[in-house]
């Protein structure tokens, strides 16, 4: 069937939906442009006009009279991440809401990629940024700096800076604590890159921490550096598998990576976890559901792009008057059947 709005191709306008609608121009265009300051019945009203003659607010119009281009920039690391996915979603629902669209760059890692993202979406005209850690060259700050537009970091940030962050850290000592509880000694690490990655090496470092007040020490063969993926998480569990005297424990710094560690494992007839507890950081979805389900430490993705979201659109509304909001959110180790106490070498009582 052939609509009305098939048949006369000319864009509806402003004027165009205050005639269907009986309400008045100026109100039309609140409604759509500040939807919370005007009465629900008035503004179904408007929105039903709207849809029925398939309006589609001009942005760029929009942007000239506001100075807003209504819509947000984020870089993470990476789309091939169910941590990052998750957080996006819920970030772009709250943004939603308010009639801001996000303009999403990842950089896979390479610092040269996020300074030509962050390039192209300040070239759009973008009302803020949103940025994964603070692990990134100088030049880079200065793109950033030069903007002057609102920013908040996620995970990890720059004290000085808006930030919703979780204590990734405390993330690597819980994990490695519950480990040494269970009395294991000879323990394995699957790391992400260190360079440029500040979330990974905070979580490797509070890996060493539980070490230390165990009384050990953490060796540089006792490490395999890796891509964040379940591939690379068996490359580095096969590697730290040829380490004698064999490991009892492997830690994935990252669920992928433990994924990855524990699929490598149970190929090779690797009973997990009688013959070798796995343990990650993240609580991805599926971690859950795997056989034997892992054991991790709960990285609260959903809230982190909520509560960005809000500090954003907090920051959007208000003048600037130059307090920093650092908040912390909550993380907690989540004990599940890939981990056991260490079984007690052969020969031995214990």
């Amino acid at each position: 069937m052939v609509s009305e709005n098939m048949l006369n191709p000319r864009k509806p306008t402003l004027i165009d939906i205050a005639r269907e609608s009986g309400a008045s121009l100026a109100t039309v265009s609140r409604a759509l442009a500040q939807p919370e300051l005007v009465k629900a019945d008035t503004l179904e009203r408007i929105r039903t006009v709207a849809n029925r003659l398939g309006y589609v607010p001009n942005r760029k119009a929009r942007a000239l009279v506001s100075g807003r281009s209504h819509t947000i920039g984020v870089v993470v690391p990476t789309l091939n991440s169910p941590i990052f996915s998750a957080c996006l979603q819920d970030m772009q629902r709250s943004f939603a809401e308010q009639g801001y669209q996000l303009l999403i760059a990842s950089h896979e890692y390479d610092m040269t990629n996020e300074t030509a993202a962050l390039t192209q979406l300040l070239s759009h005209g973008v009302d803020g940024l949103i940025l994964v850690g603070a692990a990134r060259p100088p030049a880079t700050w200065a793109l950033i700096e030069g903007a002057r537009i609102p920013l908040v970091q996620m995970w990890e940030g720059q004290a000085h800076l808006d930030c919703v962050r979780v204590d990734n850290h405390r993330a690597g000592y819980l994990v490695a604590q519950h480990l040494l509880e269970l009395g294991h000694r000879d323990i394995g690490v699957i790391c992400g890159y260190q360079k440029n990655n500040d979330r990974q090496s905070m979580r490797l470092e509070g890996v060493r921490a539980a070490f230390e007040q165990a009384g050990l020490s953490l060796a540089r063969g006792q490490i395999s550096e890796q891509p964040v993926s379940i591939g690379a998480g068996r490359t580095g569990c096969a590697t730290l598998l040829q380490l004698v005297p064999p490991l009892t424990a492997i830690i994935g710094t990252a669920d992928l990576l433990a994924i990855g560690a524990m699929v490598e494992a149970q190929g090779r007839g690797i009973a997990i976890p009688a013959d070798l507890s796995i343990a990650g950081i993240d609580n991805v979805d599926f971690a859950a559901h795997l056989a034997p389900s892992l054991t991790t430490v709960d990285i609260p993705a959903e809230a982190i792009g909520r509560e960005t979201a809000a500090l954003m659109l907090r920051r959007l509304s208000q003048a600037d008057n130059g307090t920093v909001e650092a908040l912390e959110l909550p993380i907690s180790l989540v004990t599940r059947h890939s981990t056991a106490r260490r079984a007690p070498k052969s020969g031995t009582v214990e």
